[in-house]
């Protein structure tokens, strides 16, 4: 049988430009890469809730959970996969975000380089010293990808980079079709001696395939111009018209993509067949083309290009699994743009009731809580001041109302009767508990604990009476002191 799939993806619009190379030999390289593609699109605009780099990264991530459902729901998507390389331009930074080993090269400054790193088994053997450059362009595993979007138990690391743009530098996205076949040398030359970008990309495809290239081929050239008064941009639309306080960038590009490779491999025609299989039985033929149209008007509202998968996706339904779910995705979101907006709309206006609850609703919510809580602390203050204790104020004895313990700065207790009992004239057991407070049932118990500790002091104070030593006569003239402390720990006697 005869293969005519095309595994890649790619679009390029006035932000964003991206290339997703499906896996290839896998059922549903093209569904994987067309929804990758297709769940992208809406990041080409120049408002962002976040950084650039970290909305890139979490699309990217939706993106890589949408395919996993997919297999979930499609066992025989199981094994899919893809490449994602894109850029996303926000004022003069242009962000990357790249998995896989389609790569990503730029000329700036006189200098051509490749800025993304290949992630297959043979790069990783460069990295670590274990084979040459050239050694892996005939390594047996020179195809093997260590990391992709798809149907994988890990979340995909992906590479993230932000670069300063400056007017004049390209920059060049493209599947691994097109340097299966050219050398880094052979693509500097044409992108830098092409100054048309459409030309520059055809003429990459045509020499990928008089090359004989094994694969799909996609490219996407991108060049930073500064010119506010440019004419019209070439036959694909401008990546992007950004103004700044010192000059505008405006970035064009051109995207081109190779007809679907046609080499005899038995059984890989019936892919797009096992796709089509996928869609809900329920939708028939006009319920495709309506989510397929859904997904047109969409894009309309933007210039852009759209080829490859992704293309053939939304121009013919001939991938119904990813029209369907990327128009219902599409949907939702336009269903939550319209609430975020009527909600906006509201809020300026003031006119909604559901508004002004919505105003009044937090405020409420404190005051009944501070309520709530003011409640508390009066009755538990309350309670306190039903408690009594005995203990020490001032070396004396006394009987507080309330507990011992304190709140920050609060005491919650205070002197209610100081007796003139000295805690130091109480025995060591008596005076360490007085210390530590003696808790009390009410006011006529904590009486009761003060006449015990008034009897125990007395035994202390009050040394036992020798009746048969005679009593020393004072001595002439010498008036004797009363103790008066002292008679009145021993009941006063004289």
């Amino acid at each position: 049988m005869v293969r005519f799939k095309n595994d890649d993806s790619a679009y390029v619009g006035r932000y964003l430009a991206v290339v997703a190379d499906g896996m290839g030999g896998h059922a549903g390289g093209n569904v994987a890469s067309a929804s990758t593609v297709l769940d992208l699109v809406h990041l080409d605009s120049s408002v962002h809730e976040d950084e650039p780099l970290t909305v890139l990264a979490d699309e990217i991530q939706a993106a890589n959970s949408l395919l996993s459902e997919l297999v979930t729901t499609s066992p025989q998507l199981s094994g899919m996969g893809t490449t994602v390389t894109a850029l996303l331009l926000h004022e003069q930074r242009l962000a990357l975000a790249h998995i896989g080993d389609s790569r990503a090269y730029r000329l700036k400054d006189g200098r051509f380089e490749q800025i993304s790193i290949d992630h297959t088994f043979v790069q990783r053997l460069i990295d670590e010293g274990r084979l040459q450059p050239e050694e892996a362009e005939v390594h047996p595993h020179k195809n093997v990808l260590m990391r992709v979007l798809g149907d994988v138990d890990a979340s995909p690391e992906l590479d993230l980079a932000t670069f300063d743009v400056e007017p004049g530098e390209r920059w060049l996205l493209c599947s691994d079709g097109l340097t299966a076949v050219l050398r880094d040398s052979d693509i500097e030359g044409v992108l830098r001696g092409t100054s048309d970008l459409q030309e520059c990309v055809d003429t990459l495809v045509e020499l990928t395939l008089a090359g004989g290239s094994p694969d799909n081929v996609t490219v996407a050239v991108i060049e930073i111009d500064e010119d506010p008064d440019a004419g019209s941009a070439p036959a694909t639309a401008p990546l992007s018209e950004v103004s700044s306080r010192d000059n505008v960038y405006r970035p064009t590009a051109a995207v081109a993509a190779a007809p679907p490779v046609t080499e005899d491999e038995p059984g890989l025609r019936t892919e797009n067949t096992a796709a089509r299989d996928d869609a809900d039985d329920a939708d028939d033929a006009d319920s495709e083309r309506e989510r397929a149209q859904l997904i047109r008007q969409d894009l309309a509202s933007r210039p852009h290009v759209l080829v490859g998968a992704a293309s053939l996706a939304t121009e013919t339904g001939e991938i119904p699994i990813v029209t369907k779910r990327s128009a219902e995705r599409r949907a939702a979101r336009m269903l939550t743009h319209k609430a975020d907006s009527e909600e906006q709309a509201e809020q300026q206006t003031g006119d909604s009731p559901r508004t002004g609850w919505k105003r009044w609703l937090l405020p409420a919510f404190l005051t009944v809580v501070a309520l709530l809580l003011a409640v508390v602390v009066w009755l538990g203050y309350t309670w306190t001041q039903t408690r009594y204790y005995v203990g020490s104020y001032e070396n004396r004895v006394a009987i507080y109302n309330g507990v011992s313990q304190t709140i920050g700065p609060i005491q919650l207790s205070h002197v209610t009767d100081v007796s003139d009992i000295p805690v130091d004239s109480l025995a060591e057991y008596h005076r360490n508990r007085v210390e530590d407070t003696l808790p009390a049932r009410d006011l006529e118990h904590a009486g009761e604990i003060v006449s015990e500790l008034r009897d125990t002091a007395k035994a202390v104070l009050c040394p036992p009476v020798n009746t048969d030593s005679p009593t020393a006569a004072p001595s002439p003239g010498a008036t004797a002191a009363p103790n008066t402390e002292q008679n009145s720990a021993c009941g006063g006697e004289q």
